[in-house]
Order: structure tokens, then sequence, then C-alpha cells
């Protein structure tokens, strides 16, 4: 834990400066100024001029606040300190098995001891799991991700064929900003820092970025096509045509990152057109459908959910207006306000006979049949409410401060209540993991069908997973909720419940020759596993948990936004 704060330079926002190793100039000279005004209209007024930085601390600076940064991490309570370290030690395990047995594949099967390329073949798993070992300070998996990084991965991307604009921004593109802000950026390599030098991090993302951004340049509307082939810099259309509404509108906080980063605005204009367009387009009480067509820039079909395929449209309206405070995109902000509104009266239910708070979908529109089903996925919405309620405040200082509406506390509200829901879709099945999608009776509408299997359940009525339904793959929603409501409501039982989730991971899904498993039924005990750990177990749902069990010190809410990949970003600030 203490030799990664000294990865983070995490209370010091003097890390985050354009580089000038040769990328690019943006030191406020004319060179930097025309970059920074390229573009066309609407985004002219963006990036006029460069931003204001605070003064830049020295290696022995960094130390320093560092150190201190530890020693309020001694002061957390012992039983805290040590569940902590037993996540770190998860982690380790995790990553020794892809390492053993995967090393430069995208995942590893731990059950069949081999690696799997489903996401391009870039070592996707590397880079999502670099942040999370500078913030544990797994110093030894640092050290080697970043130097497969620095020796491989160029020819990687040179030399691979189709990826997912999303996944590879999300996860790759998203992990090395990520891995560039917390080594020390364009300060170099700090002592004590494993690994190569940041620069590495940052100039494989600037050449990732540039092939990706085929994909808006080559559509004829504002909203790019799905995939793209890394090699000869093209792009194309998903099989059917359409692109998934959440995908599209989720790559706009790394895209915005890098132009900052390099000065760059080409980046951020792409990027922020598709959110522009979506503006324009018609919309259900704020809700979209979760498809939309690169050929025509309209939405088809009117299926409207806030699990796969929307989900995280709706969270990165409120991340990307947070990441952008004091520039003209307050829009967005607009949009999500309008947008929550709608969940509220068109999608959030409860359960009967106990009343648990869910959101369904609307398969065919809102004039269409209501949907009881939960996709896990949903689980993202509590932490992501309560994010919009505070703006990553605590709650205690919001309200002192006053910056509470009442529409904020009736979110706030909302999450907390969503986010019993999510741990009870744990707590009900009999390994005390959740299935990758929950359905509720509700009044006049009852699902019938099986439960999860824990009979001393009081939601065992409340809650039915149908037998397609009963997989787990790791994946993190759940915790990642409790983590923002943790810092943002100090309530400790987010923490226990966290806890708990970890133990089930721990029992049911650690493979003893290294790496942990997805799960085929998580209603049987014992359950029959999957044969595959998803990169975003490393990426996310341990970090999530750390962070949890961790001081609120590390990585701010009002400092940080975490992509959808859980790579934390730096909030910018710009003179208006």
């Amino acid at each position: 834990m203490l030799g990664g704060l000294a990865y983070l330079v995490l209370t010091n926002k003097s890390v985050v400066h354009p580089v000038s190793d040769g990328i690019t100039k943006n030191d406020g000279s004319k060179e930097g100024e025309n970059l920074m005004t390229h573009g066309s209209g609407k985004f002219r007024r963006f990036w006029r001029k460069p931003p204001r930085l605070p003064p830049r601390l020295s290696p022995d600076e960094i130390i320093s606040r560092n150190r201190s940064i530890q020693e309020s991490m001694k002061r957390e309570e012992p039983e805290w300190v040590a569940r902590q370290q037993k996540v770190k030690d998860a982690f380790i395990h995790a990553w020794s098995g892809y390492k053993a047995h995967a090393m430069g594949y995208d995942e590893l099967m731990p059950l069949s001891h081999r690696g799997v390329n489903g996401l391009g073949g870039l070592g996707a798993t590397i880079i999502d799991a670099l942040d999370t070992a500078m913030i544990m300070g797994a110093d030894e998996v640092v050290h080697e991700a970043g130097s497969w990084i620095e020796k491989h991965l160029p020819e990687r991307i040179e030399g691979k064929g189709q990826v997912n604009l999303f996944e590879t921004t999300i996860r790759l593109l998203g992990g090395l900003l990520s891995a560039y802000h917390l080594s020390g950026g364009s300060q170099g390599r700090i002592p004590e820092q494993k690994g190569p030098n940041p620069s590495i991090y940052l100039e494989n993302a600037k050449n990732l970025a540039d092939r990706l951004l085929t994909a808006f340049t080559a559509s004829p509307s504002d909203i790019p096509y799905s995939d793209v082939v890394l090699r000869d810099k093209s792009a194309h259309p998903a099989p059917d045509g359409l692109s998934s509404t959440a995908e599209v509108a989720t790559v706009q906080l790394e895209f915005n990152y890098l132009s900052y980063l390099t000065g760059d605005p080409k980046y951020s204009i792409e990027a922020m057109k598709v959110l522009q367009h979506i503006k324009t387009l018609p919309k259900v009480e704020g809700l979209v459908p979760i498809y939309i067509s690169p050929q025509s820039g309209q939405f088809s079909g009117d299926n409207i959910r806030l699990g796969s395929r929307g989900d995280s449209y709706y969270e990165y309206l409120i991340k990307v207006w947070l990441q952008q405070k004091g520039t003209n995109f307050s829009y967005l902000y607009d949009m999500y306000v309008e947008a929550i509104k709608g969940v509220r009266h068109l999608l959030v239910r409860k359960s009967v006979p106990n009343g648990l708070v869910f959101v369904g979908e609307l398969p065919y529109g809102k004039e269409g049949g209501f949907s009881p089903k939960m996709d896990h996925l949903v689980c993202f919405l509590p932490g992501t409410l309560a994010l919009g309620a505070t703006k990553g405040l605590t709650k205690e200082r919001a309200m002192r401060e006053n910056l509470l509406t009442f529409e904020d506390m009736e979110n706030l509200k909302l999450a907390e209540d969503l986010a019993k829901t999510c741990v009870e879709i744990y707590s009900v099945t009999s390994t005390g993991l959740a299935p990758e999608i929950a359905y509720f009776n509700i009044e006049g509408n009852s699902e019938g069908g099986p439960g999860g299997g824990n009979k001393s359940s009081k939601y065992l009525n409340d809650i039915i997973i149908k037998p397609a339904d009963r997989h787990n793959l790791l994946r993190p929603e759940t915790v990642e909720s409790l983590f923002y409501l943790y810092r943002i409501t100090g309530d400790s039982k987010y923490r226990e419940w966290g806890w708990q989730i970890f133990e089930a991971f721990e029992k049911y899904t650690k493979i003893d020759s290294g790496g942990y498993t997805s799960l085929d039924d998580v209603t049987v005990i014992p359950p029959q596993r999957r044969d595959k750990m998803e990169t975003f177990f490393l990426g996310e749902t341990l970090k999530y948990i750390y962070l949890l069990f961790g001081n609120s010190t590390t990585i701010p809410l009002d400092e940080y936004v975490f992509n959808t990949e859980a790579h934390p970003i730096p909030i910018i600030s710009r003179s208006v």
C-alpha cells in the first residue's frame, strides 16, 4: 500500500501538464496557441488558450506530499487496513495467473492455463490492470506491465486488425492516460517510481487514438462507426450498420484528456461532436434508445434501458460535465438532469412483496410494456446518482455549504435505495454473488420462476433469476457504487457490504494456480466455473474494493473522474 502512494501525486494537480518531449508543443508560445485554437466554431472557445496550471512540485516535494498521505493511511482503522491488504493480495494472485499463463494476451483462461485474444490482441489485461497496480503499490506488477508496454505495445498497435472503438478507448486508451498521470506525467520518472518513463504511456495513447479517430472521420455523420482496423487506419460499421448509443457516448473523457495533454484539439472535437449531435435528437423524457445509426445520425428502434448498450451514456453526461466544468458544456448537465427525471418517472418501480426499489426497461418504448428486468450493469447508477447529487463532495460538506437542491437529495435517496437492491441481488443467491440479470415481481405482474437459492433471504420472493441469466462475470458495478456512496455519505455499511462481496469472490472464484474465474451459475454450490478472467476484474472490481476500504484522500472525487473502466482522469480546470 505504502509504495503505491508514491505513484499518485494525487492531492496535487500539478502533475497534469502538456508534454514537452517531442510529442507536441504547448508552452504558451504562438505555436501552442495555434494548436489550441484550431477547429471549428463552437469548439474554438473551448480551446482558445492553454489552461492555467498550478506551480510544478519538485520530485522531493512530491515524495514529501505522498509521505504525508501515507501517514494518514496509517491512522485508518486497523481492520480496514488489513482488509485492504487482502484485496491487494487478491490482485497479485490474479496477476500471477495472468503473467504465468497469458502474458501478452488480452485475457486469462485460468482453468485452461492459457490466454485468449477477444479485444484485438493488444494485451488488454496488462493495460487495464496497470493503474490499479500503481494505486496499490504493487511495484513488481507496475514494472512488468510497464516494461511490456514499452517493448511490445507499439508494434501491436501498428500491426493488429479489428478492434471495437468503445472497448479499446475505455480499457486501453483510458488505462494508458491514467498510467501517464499517476506515474508523474510530463515531469518524467520520479524517485521511487517503477516502470518506464511516463512519456511511453502518452506516446502509445496518442498512436492508438490517431487510429481510433478513423471511426469518427470515416463516418458520414457525427456518430462514429463501431469498429476500427488499426493497421489500415480504416473503420466500418457493425454488421447490422448500427452503433450502440452507450458506446459512441462513452469515449469523451478519454479523448478530451488526450487533447488537454497534447494541446491538439482534434481528439476532443471529434468526440464531443457526438454529444452535441445527440443533444439535438428527440428523446423520451431525456431517455434515449440503445441504438443509433452512423449512416443517418438518428436513433434506431425504441428499446430504452440503463443496462447494456444504454448504461454509460447517462454516466458520461455528468462525468464529462464534471471534467469540463468552467467551459461551455453546461448542456450536458441539463441533459443529465432531464434523463434522471425520466428514469424516476418511467423506469423506477418497487418489487412485491417487500418493496425493493429497482430500475426496469422499456423494450418497446414509452408506449410499450414495462419489463421488470434489471441487468447487473445497471448497478453503476447508484454511484452516478450520488456523484451527480454532490458533484464529488461529501454529503456533509455539500449540506453544510447549502449546495444540495431538493432534487439532489431525492437522487441521493434513490442512489441508496438502489444500492441496497444491488446488494440484495448478491445476497439472494447461494454463493453470495450476483447473476448477470435479475427480474422482479411487481404488482399485477408476477414473473414467477426460480429464485437465487438462499432460502434465508428476505427477498427470495421479490427477485427471480432465470436459468440463462445465472452467470457471474466478476463485474464491478455494485462495488463501484458502494465506493461512491461510502465516499459521499461516510456510512460504514457500504464498506461492510463490499467486504461480503469480496469474501464471496475469494471463496468461489479464486483459482489456486493463479487468477479468478467467471461462474456459470451463482445459485448452486459448488458453482460451475466458466474459465475466463475478464480484464475489468483487475481494472475495476478489485480497484473499487481496494479504494472502498482505503483513505478518501486517494483519488479524491472532487479532483478526479473515473472513466467507465475505473481509470481515474484528472478534472480539467480551465479559465472561462
